[in-house]
């Protein structure tokens, strides 16, 4: 399965936006695909301003998210993969989204062995038909 954490991005962007407030990105600028202003880089990460006021030509792909803006007055294009976001918030109530930083490409719903489906059957009584339930596995 492809990475969630795009869809997710795009929708609390335009969450965000529709309340009228103002979406932060941030991001990890140590992340290999970050081209960010590296004179706004504190401790790794940067903190941008991606309102549609701030920004030209916002395009949050499922690969790369890119769009220029200016930086002390001159014009940069910025880019990144969808990884190298930690958050999504909003500046004014900082209600958003935050992405673990450890998230290795987020797990998909098949390799996660947390939960798995218990039929009930046992090998004797496969014929007979029984309810499914769902039970935690440790």
């Amino acid at each position: 399965m492809t990475s969630k954490r795009p869809y997710l991005l795009r929708a609390v962007y335009e969450w965000i936006v529709d309340n009228d407030m103002t979406p932060h990105l941030w991001v990890d600028a140590e992340h290999p695909s970050a081209v960010v202003p590296g004179q706004f880089v504190e401790d790794g990460r940067i903190i941008l301003n991606i309102s549609p006021m701030a920004v030209q030509e916002l395009a949050i792909g499922n690969d790369m998210i890119r769009f220029s803006a200016r930086f002390g007055g001159r014009a940069m294009e910025v880019e990144m993969s969808p990884q190298a976001v930690i958050g999504l918030l909003s500046k004014e109530t900082a209600d958003g989204m935050l992405f673990a930083e450890d998230d290795p490409e987020e797990e998909s719903a098949q390799t996660d062995d947390r939960f798995s489906v218990d039929t009930g059957n046992t090998e004797d009584d496969a014929k007979k038909p029984s309810r499914p339930a769902l039970r935690v596995v440790k």
